[in-house]
């Protein structure tokens, strides 16, 4: 079932959702070769509390973090952990945040320290491919439309597109109806209208897109050990257009 919201609960999930892109941009200076990922995580949970969220990940099936830290070949869902971070890394850190009954859902990537020419393209690509999709949420067009544009942005620069982890509705609950598919064909899928809240969180890799999950169960990876990278945005489909609740200070979409 998709849950339509109003204009008021729009506007209180972007209380949360601004939480999530506060926390993303105190992230672009503290995150540097020689920290952990479980310093990362322990530093967004400290904030999220901070802004009197809650860290909605902590307890979600069975899931013991506020964060997901997923570094170089991790597609999603990597734990935080003594992992210690070197100068070239790639790492994307998600999170959802509970503020006053509603979610804010973003995922982010970022350079550590220097970084090589692959994994500049395959940020921007991945970028580019997020607002892509967000163009293509307004009424009236389908869910296939935002997976179409995605997959050719991708593949037509030689990346793959993750087909086993999607965006999703979103409101009170973390994830609701409906599925957002990454990849597709444009015309086909449920029809968009006003009121509804979507995540578009495209994963993009430089191999395959095939993943294997670790003996923990969550860490999903590369299955050809390829480089992987997500950035995401919770959204809202309204008559003047998405309205994207995560946005950051400073970002143009």
């Amino acid at each position: 079932m998709i849950y339509i919201k109003n204009s008021k609960e729009i506007d209180a999930m972007y209380k949360s959702g601004q939480i999530v892109a506060q926390m993303h941009k105190e992230l672009r200076d503290f995150i540097k070769p020689g920290i952990t990922t479980g310093e990362i995580d322990k530093f967004c949970e400290k904030f999220i509390r901070s802004q009197g969220g809650i860290p909605a990940q902590i307890g979600y099936q069975g899931y013991p973090y506020a964060t997901c830290t997923s570094v170089n070949d991790v597609i999603c869902h990597g734990f935080p952990s003594d992992q210690v971070l070197k100068e070239g890394d790639l790492i994307t850190v998600d999170t959802v945040v509970e503020y006053e009954g509603f979610m804010g859902d973003s995922a982010w990537s970022y350079k550590v320290g220097e970084v090589s020419d692959k994994v500049n393209k395959l940020m921007d690509i991945t970028k580019e491919c997020l607002y892509l999709g967000i163009k293509e949420a307004v009424i009236g067009n389908r869910l296939g439309d935002i997976g179409h544009v995605i997959q050719q942005h991708a593949e037509k620069n030689g990346f793959s597109v993750v087909r086993e982890f999607t965006g999703h509705g979103i409101g009170r609950s973390m994830h609701e109806d409906p599925m957002v598919l990454h990849y597709g064909q444009s015309g086909r899928g449920q029809r968009l209208q006003e009121g509804m809240v979507i995540t578009i969180e495209p994963m993009i890799n430089t191999g395959d897109w095939r993943s294997k999950i670790d003996e923990d169960g969550w860490t999903a990876r590369t299955k050809d050990g390829s480089l992987s990278c997500q950035y995401e945005h919770t959204l809202a489909i309204t008559k003047d257009g998405p309205r994207v609740l995560t946005i950051q200070d400073g970002e143009t979409i």
